[in-house]
This record gives C-alpha cells, structure tokens and sequence, in this order.
C-alpha cells in the first residue's frame, strides 16, 4: 500500500501522535537496559489516550523491534490493535522491512509510504540501509519524495523518516545518523510547501530549524539517551511521545509528553 486518504476530525487542523523506537522484544522476559518495553509501550499509549485523544493517525518512527523476530513484530501488533486511530508504521535500524510490511498490515495497522490529508501529505520514507546502525535515503525513496512533492505542491507536507538527518551534537549517535542528508535537503529545499521533517532513532526530544523547515526528533517509548555525549549513557528522563497539530494554515504546534 502506497496511499492512503483519511479525513481529519477537526476542520482547523490534523492530530498526530507520534510513537519511536518501542524496541519491543520476541521473548516477554527481555529488557532493554532495564525496561521492559512492552509494558513501557502501554504506559505511553495509555498516557497518550489521557492527554491526547483520539488523534487522525499514530506515527511509528521506527526501531519498532529490538531483533527482528516475526514474534516482536505480533507482540507489537497486538499492543496496536487495541488502540482505535490508524497507525501508521516505517522500519529503523532494528527492523526488518519485509517482515515488518509482512506482519504490520493488520486492522488498524498499515505501512502507506503517503499519507493524504484535506491540506497536509505525511511522507512515510524507508531510511533503513542493511548491516548497520546508520541510514540512507536511496535513489527509489529520493525520488518518490521528489515525485510526490511535485504532485501535492498546494498541501503543506511532513516528512517522516527514521534516522536523522542533522547533527545532534552526540558524536556516537551521529555516526548513525543519515548518511546522505545532503542529498534529502535537495529535494527539501526545491519545494516551499515542506514544513517539518520528523524522525525518531535518537530516544530523547530535538528540536532545530533548516531554513523554514521545522526539524523534529521525539523521545523514545521507553529508554532515553543523554544527549550531548561521547557514548551510549542512559538518560533519566522517562518515556514519552511526541503531540502535533498540523493546521491547516501550514501552522505546527507540537509538544513531549512523558510519563
């Protein structure tokens, strides 16, 4: 599935939740540095469906998996099942994307790669590259951005993506960044309706600027990365989920919430 129009409730502006590197687990006894994360999951849903609900979609940023395992992938199914909104999913470094499109095309749960609203686009791109931690945007994904940019000139547009495309001041997190994000911002910057570029992999909340683009990463559902650091530190900030408001005036108000 390429495409999918929704409607949206409200006749100002879109809501979304977005959902990163959940990192659920094959086997229910399994932690990651001490959380479980299916159970940390559920706490930010539940979270969310208190603060934030019901949004138009729920965005997954990727690294939905730890190891890609088709039992990871029906345990998070499972979880997403129970929520109303449609969910839609991308791949990470953790995943595996023909399992993950095999598995999580289920009910509520898809993996469209565009996303149509009345006056926004969100483009769902595959930055997943094979045997390592880092990404890429390859030929295919740049020009299918290009292709849909040019198709929808007149409906502002977020871009979605899992692996950042900036510098985040965490030298062990940037080398597993995107390897080719000069090649992304040259077909970001021929087209003045893009508004934000949103991405998950980096488990703690950034927020910058490229020209008039907004540049947006969000928390993990469950552990946080302290940024600003030389090696892998655990942050003791908690899990947590990004909210956004996309008028439809091209305006975004977005903000973290956290357990």
């Amino acid at each position: 599935m390429n495409l999918i129009t929704l409607s949206q409730q409200n006749q100002d502006y879109i809501e979304l939740i977005q959902l990163t590197d959940t990192h659920i687990f094959a086997n229910p006894e399994t932690t990651f540095d001490g959380i479980d994360t299916s159970q940390s999951l559920e706490q930010v849903i539940n979270l969310a469906q208190n603060k934030h609900w019901p949004p138009d979609a729920v965005l997954l940023t990727g690294d939905l998996v730890h190891d890609p395992e088709p039992k990871a992938y029906e345990r998070l199914a499972e979880i997403l099942k129970t929520i109303e909104p449609p969910v839609f999913c991308i791949p990470g470094n953790h995943d595996d994307p023909a399992l993950l499109k095999e598995i999580l095309n289920q009910k509520n749960i898809s993996t469209p790669r565009t996303i149509h609203f009345e006056n926004w686009i969100v483009l769902m791109l595959d930055s997943y590259l094979p045997n390592t931690h880092a990404g890429r945007l390859d030929e295919s994904e740049l020009k299918y951005l290009d292709e849909q940019l040019n198709a929808y000139k007149n409906k502002h547009t977020l871009v979605c993506l899992h692996h950042p495309p900036v510098s985040i001041n965490s030298p062990w997190m940037d080398k597993m960044s995107l390897q080719n994000p000069e090649e992304l911002f040259s077909v970001l910057d021929k087209h003045q309706q893009v508004r934000a570029v949103l991405w998950g992999h980096i488990h703690q909340e950034f927020n910058s600027m490229h020209k008039d683009v907004q540049l947006m990463a969000t928390p993990s559902t469950c552990v946080q990365f302290m940024p600003g650091v030389d090696h892998y530190t655990r942050d003791n900030q908690t899990a947590g989920y990004r909210h956004l408001k996309l008028f439809n005036s091209g305006k975004i108000e977005t903000s973290i919430a956290r357990l």
